[in-house]
């Protein structure tokens, strides 16, 4: 195995680094944008060098590879030239040099673990690196798998040495039916801390316990082989979909029958789907089917289905893609992720809400949880920007949400209103958080959470800590 690089990634004086901790992306010249870079790769152009060969390649040989021009990066046991890639990817030429000739996995994964480099880069694949890197003694056991990873954050090739102790596991068969019994020796796990999928012939249960998630994988029939590193996805069925404003709309996915999947309170998960012949994926956050659902907590919780409100870009790559599909159509859904802890939200009096656009959508669980499962909890307000009324997502449920309780308060920014509007208007600003942000008592437990385009939550952020609160006190939501 390759020695990975010390240096953090993005670099602290990158224009991908932002204080939120989101990434930025870097302005691409004219004709370098995804669809030109997907078209490029179906010209039948030698983006490699190498004619079309495919070689073994040595750790030395990768180390002479570490310029613009000739550029070569290992990831998970493959190696690219991504020297044609330079100019087309989003963040950057100086990020893709930050692994410039040697194993950029870690670094890779820090950034963008969700993208589909396998589909992006095919035709720059120059091929193995000689030294496989060692697996673990367990990772095979005949028919069956149990695989202990290190937490998300910081996934690599071995074994977790600290944390949790690795549950074990037992099975019972009969002539209809396996069960399968994981010992996690832990107190109050709930359903979302457990991803079940039965697929074809083989068994995958995922347990999260504190910040270590640990992997069941047992072959039904025959051996599994698959890539333990990379998000999981399954297929998830297009039921239904409702127009919520002029231009967002309600998505209702249904999962597999035999899979089961509660995506925590402010996590998100990646959807996919093949554009143009290249796997194309985009973060978004599930929310409930409307606000006033999960007031209602049945004994186990419905979850069948998973709702998503995506605003639809009419010059975007994605969206128009999603929006084309019909009812019954499949879109790959995977595993949550997410940095939000719900602990958070414990003994929590004051709760504030800041989204602008479809940056609400991570508000829609926080604010249903808070509300229902805080008892400690004084008042929640919800500040959303929009540019016009017709932009705003949910405002009858919002309104009816406030007078049934009074402890929850909203207020309508905009930036763009008619001359009929009496509300506030305008953009985020010291002087709106400032009389937005009063605590119900000086001494009062607050949280505040922020959501929106990536200048709204930078100049959110900033404005925030310029107003004295604490970073304990504030949490981001970006992906």
């Amino acid at each position: 195995m390759l020695n990975v690089p010390s240096q953090s990634f993005p670099g602290p004086s990158s224009q991908q680094r932002v204080a939120s901790g989101g990434r930025s992306k870097v302005p691409l010249k004219q004709g370098r944008s995804l669809m030109d870079w997907i078209r490029l790769t179906k010209s039948g152009k030698d983006l490699t060098g190498l004619k079309g060969r495919l070689i073994e390649v040595t750790e030395e040989e990768l180390k002479k590879h570490n310029k613009k021009d000739d550029c070569w990066i290992c990831i998970r046991g493959f190696v690219y030239n991504v020297s044609p890639y330079m100019e087309y990817h989003p963040g950057g030429e100086d990020e893709l040099m930050r692994a410039a000739g040697s194993d950029g996995t870690d670094l890779f994964d820090q950034v963008h673990r969700w993208v589909n480099y396998e589909s992006m880069l095919k035709e720059c694949l120059v091929g193995r690196m000689a030294m496989k890197p060692a697996l673990p003694k367990d990772y095979h056991e005949e028919k069956k798998v149990l695989n202990g990873m290190l937490p998300q954050s910081q996934v690599t090739d071995t074994l977790a040495k600290e944390g949790p102790s690795s549950p074990s596991y037992d099975w019972f068969q009969t002539d209809s039916l396996v069960t399968i019994v994981i010992y996690t020796k832990q107190k109050d796990i709930n359903l979302d801390s457990v991803i079940v999928d039965h697929r074809d012939d083989s068994f995958r249960a995922e347990t999260v316990i504190k910040d270590y998630s640990y992997l069941v994988h047992v072959a039904l029939s025959h051996e599994i082989q698959e890539d333990f590193s990379g998000l999981f996805y399954r297929k998830c069925q297009l039921v239904s979909k409702e127009d919520m404003t002029h231009d967002t709309k309600l998505f209702c996915l249904m999962l597999p029958p035999s899979t089961h999947l509660q995506v925590p309170v402010g996590q998100h998960v990646y959807l996919k789907l093949p554009i143009t012949g290249t796997e194309i994926v985009k973060p978004y956050t599930p929310v409930s089917d409307s606000l006033f659902s999960e007031f209602k907590e049945p004994v186990l919780p419905n979850n069948i289905y998973i709702y998503f409100l995506i605003k639809i870009y009419p010059a975007g790559f994605f969206t128009p893609e999603l929006d084309q599909l019909q009812i019954g159509d499949y879109v790959s859904v995977s595993n949550p992720e997410g940095n939000f802890i719900i602990s958070q939200l414990q003994e929590l009096e004051d709760l504030f809400l800041l989204a602008a656009g479809t940056g609400f959508t991570p508000m829609v669980k926080v604010l249903n949880y808070a509300l229902t499962n805080i008892p400690s909890l004084r008042k929640v307000k919800l500040m959303f920007f929009n540019k016009t009324e017709d932009d705003i997502i949910w405002r009858s449920q919002l309104e009816k949400l406030a007078f049934k309780d009074k402890r929850f308060e909203v207020e309508f920014v905009l930036s763009a209103p008619t001359s009929e509007w009496s509300g506030k208007q305008g953009y985020i600003s010291p002087a709106l958080l400032s009389e937005f942000l009063r605590r119900s008592s000086d001494t009062s437990k607050v949280l505040i959470c922020l959501c929106g385009p990536t200048p709204f939550t930078e100049q959110g952020m900033k404005m925030l800590h310029d107003l004295n609160f604490s970073k304990d006190e504030i949490h981001s939501f970006t992906a």
